[in-house]
């Protein structure tokens, strides 16, 4: 086991993950639910160390870890697989990640560091050439909120820390991540990329499809809304895709169409009685209850 693992094995024996979604995000990877190998690159060989634990479902959590901190000039480098990007425009990087605090490691004035750099490379389609940093493009430099320390190994406790990083706008088919170590002593416990996106609606009696938003985060893109079975416009129905995929500023709306009545946001047929008895029968259930 090397000097980095001895940091971080006992810190992840008894590690929850929360694993969650939200309606208006299209995730594109989401390290924590590979089953498998992640099969992702390292460069030295030596670098970083992939570690696979189990979590408390017994489904595996990768991990990548490197502490290479007692000797200087490190320039640890892993690299993602190759992501489509799908409908993105703009993409969202979600790193959760703890990190040694270098004041608690003895003998390491000058060589320890306390960050790590966020990379991406746009690419057409896979590719099995030679890593070349040079044609990586930096997001950002990574910089944890809160760092463990010798202690927090003691008593098993895990300080992670989640950074989201925006990336656009994309113009090729997909991308490579790379994560590059100067240093530091770190584990990077998940990494979820994803894209929002204005999600399916109803409203106002008209269908609102899926919609991306634009990279402008200040511009809106418009939605022309379809009636739904049996009604009609009576203003053009619009709403408008915001940037963090919200819906906004309804105009217009459907109108049910003669001999239909409006119920619970579909429009009923007024000479079917029976629908609209347990329609209504229902909905005095529920307000009973």
């Amino acid at each position: 086991m090397s000097f980095g693992n001895r940091f971080f094995a006992s810190l992840f024996l008894g590690i929850t993950i929360s694993r969650f979604s939200r309606c208006n995000q299209v995730v594109l990877l989401d390290t924590t639910s590979v089953l498998g190998e992640l099969g992702w690159k390292t460069y030295p060989i030596n670098g970083w160390d992939a570690i696979t634990e189990m979590d408390e479902h017994n489904r595996p959590i990768h991990t990548f870890q490197v502490c290479n901190v007692m000797e200087p000039n490190q320039n640890n480098w892993l690299r993602s697989n190759w992501i489509s990007r799908q409908a993105a425009q703009k993409i969202y990087v979600e790193l959760r990640f703890t990190l040694r605090d270098c004041n608690s490691i003895p003998w390491v004035s000058g060589t320890c560091k306390e960050t790590f750099n966020l990379f991406y490379h746009e690419m057409d389609e896979a590719h099995g050439v030679k890593f070349k940093p040079s044609q990586y493009t930096k997001i950002d430099t990574i910089a944890a909120d809160e760092s463990f320390t010798q202690m927090d190994l003691g008593d098993r406790i895990l300080k992670l820390n989640t950074e989201v990083r925006e990336v656009g706008p994309m113009t090729k088919k997909g991308f490579y991540l790379a994560f590059q170590d100067i240093g530091a002593c770190i584990a990077l416990v998940s990494v979820r990329v994803y894209y929002k996106k204005c999600p399916f609606t109803l409203m106002n009696l008209a269908s609102f499809p899926d919609t991306v938003p634009r990279v402008d985060s200040s511009s809106l893109v418009e939605v022309r809304g379809a009636c739904i079975d049996h009604a009609e416009e009576r203003d053009t129905p619009k709403l408008f895709c915001g940037a963090d995929g919200d819906w906004l500023v309804p105009l217009g709306r459907c109108v049910c169409s003669i001999g239909y009545e409006e119920i619970d946001g579909s429009c009923v047929d007024d000479w079917v009685p029976e629908v609209k008895a347990n329609t209504y029968s229902n909905r005095g259930q529920e307000l009973s209850e």
